[in-house]
């Protein structure tokens, strides 16, 4: 067949429809912009030896270190031993951190080329400290593999991508690690219903998440994952994120009947683990690579931009906490210890409902309380005075009709002065407002649900260099800027400078004087208004937030919470 060419590690019984090749024989294009319609259309994925070559062509195309290892230096470094049967037994590098080789469609035989393939990219890549994906990429590409020289070749070239912005494959457990922290924080934002079950059945939320790579590189039946490959070489890392997390949308909807809400006993975070691998490697009885593909692309992601800004505001967090090799997870709800937790307004339960939707880097603090009326009295100068210095805090409120609302913050108190005494908004699009009774719910900033807001990504502030998206940057709306800060003080992921939007209504998170604070304004209300004396509040739909009114829409304030976020790992 015409495939032999390509197939020599391929176990063509196991093919199954992909055995037999048809549709194009060649691909007519060299803009990424065409490649990009054509790899979702599938336009090659009937046909072994075109695939075969089109993987060839992009990874070719992919810009990559001066010094990149071909497949003639693998046949140099192998010499004679190329003649000689490799062999499985040959221990993978600790960097894969125990991920076997899946077998896909390969021979027996070709799992062991994998190994040695593997062994030598180890020794040709001493930089690689963590890489637990690389047995499942080694495995698709040696599918489409010439020999093992040119796989060895191709798997080489991913990892030297030195393309500005793109990556990808993680290297370091510091890029893995907040890779997690990022997939959590999308999964929060733009699977709200699929994290809402999993954080009411796993008792570790981040454990699940732990192993969103090995549900798409690992976990995926061979006939979605080459669909997977077909838009993941063209489009690069972020279309991982997207697979993923639509795979949490089809758990999700396996697991409720369609039916969410309904009452979940919490289960050890392994069973949750090994629950969601089987629906995934199963996936192929309820959803079709092309259903896989059209669900992934239709979830309404803000752009790789944000997307990256939010990864090494992550990698950050981690570093400054001093996480950068792989070490023992610590339990999330360890955070939130249910002996010491101490609030008059939530119990314990509530509190880790409210902590499973702020962001991941965050996940690892402990509650502080900063303020509450019942100590401190009902006086908007001592609320301030307590919480300057603070960045991000938790509002809550409870009202004399035993309502609860509230806000998470992101930015500082202290900001609010840079207006003088005009009350001027600032904060970032990770803020949100939320209601814990009579039901709960969180709402988040409008552009999240509707990126259509934003017409187009601004480019940073030229004036901070560690700022990757720094290039010529029209000035912000000043009650809209950020304030300046040192580098980690601020996470740049949702300010209100990457964007063109089209009114500044929708971007009024928090403002403060001396005698208000308001949470989310724009059109004709705000999402709460609280007067000076901290006893009175109004609410109603905003156009920051997108929001119904969150308790009686006058209310009275029975009690007033501020809290802080405490290093849990500096204790």
């Amino acid at each position: 067949m015409a495939e032999e060419e390509y197939g020599a590690f391929v176990d063509w019984n196991q093919m199954g429809d992909l055995a037999t090749s048809s549709g194009p024989t060649k691909v007519d294009c060299k803009e990424l912009k065409e490649f990009k319609q054509l790899a979702r259309q599938g336009y090659w994925a009937k046909n072994h030896k075109l695939r075969a070559q089109v993987y060839q062509q992009l990874i070719k195309s992919i810009p990559c270190r001066t010094v990149t290892p071909d497949a003639d230096v693998y046949r140099d470094i192998i010499g004679d031993a190329a003649a000689k049967k490799p062999s499985s037994h040959i221990p993978l590098p600790e960097f894969v951190d125990g991920n076997p080789v899946p077998r896909y469609c390969l021979k027996v035989d070709a799992v062991a080329s994998a190994h040695r393939i593997i062994n030598c990219v180890a020794g040709q890549f001493p930089d690689i400290s963590h890489c637990p994906s690389l047995p499942a990429l080694t495995a698709l590409l040696l599918h489409f593999s010439k020999d093992e020289a040119q796989c060895f070749e191709h798997v080489s070239r991913i990892l030297a991508c030195n393309e500005p912005g793109k990556r990808l494959l993680d290297q370091t457990f510091l890029a893995y690690e907040s890779s997690c922290m990022t997939f959590g924080d999308l999964a929060n934002k733009y699977c709200t219903a699929a994290h809402k079950l999993i954080v009411a059945t796993a008792q570790d939320v981040m454990e699940v998440y732990a192993d969103w790579q090995r549900w798409v590189l690992g976990d995926l039946p061979f006939g979605h994952m080459v669909r997977v490959l077909d838009v993941y070489l063209v489009e690069g890392y972020k279309v991982l994120y997207r697979v993923a997390i639509a795979l949490l949308k089809f758990y999700r909807k396996h697991k409720t009947g369609g039916q969410a809400g309904q009452n979940q006993q919490q289960l050890d975070s392994g069973k949750i683990r090994s629950d969601i691998q089987a629906f995934v490697k199963g996936i192929g009885s309820t959803v079709t690579p092309e259903k896989l593909l059209e669900k992934s692309f239709a979830i309404r992601l803000i752009n790789r931009k944000e997307i990256t800004l939010l990864q090494l505001t992550n990698e950050k967090s981690l570093q400054q906490k001093g996480i950068t090799v792989k070490q023992k997870r610590r339990n999330v709800q360890l955070a939130l210890n249910p002996d010491t937790f101490s609030s008059e307004i939530v119990g314990a339960k509530e509190m880790h409902d409210i902590w499973s939707w702020i962001p991941e880097r965050f996940a690892l603090c402990q509650p502080e309380l900063l303020f509450t009326t019942s100590t401190h009295g009902c006086s908007l100068s001592r609320f301030y005075s307590h919480c300057e210095g603070h960045e991000p805090t938790l509002l809550l409120i409870r009202t004399t009709d035993g309502d609860v609302c509230g806000a998470y913050l992101s930015s500082d108190w202290e900001d609010r002065k840079r207006g003088g005494n005009k009350l001027s908004y600032f904060g970032t699009g990770e803020c949100f407002v939320f209601r814990l009774k009579p039901e709960m719910e969180r709402y988040e900033w409008v552009v999240i649900r509707h990126p259509e807001l934003a017409s187009a990504i601004r480019p940073a502030d030229p004036e901070n260099p560690d700022d990757p998206a720094a290039a010529d940057s029209p000035s912000a709306d000043q009650s809209l800027q950020q304030p300046d800060k040192p580098p980690g003080e601020l996470s740049p992921f949702l300010a209100t400078r990457h964007f063109n939007l089209n009114s500044k209504n929708t971007s009024m998170f928090m403002a403060g004087n001396f005698d208000s604070i308001i949470v989310g304004g724009g059109g004709d209300s705000n999402a709460l208004f609280i007067d000076a004396e901290l006893n009175h509040g109004h609410t109603g739909r905003c156009t920051t937030f997108d929001n119904p009114p969150l308790c009686k829409e006058s209310f009275q304030i029975s009690l007033l919470e501020a809290w802080g976020f405490q290093d849990a790992m500096a204790h």
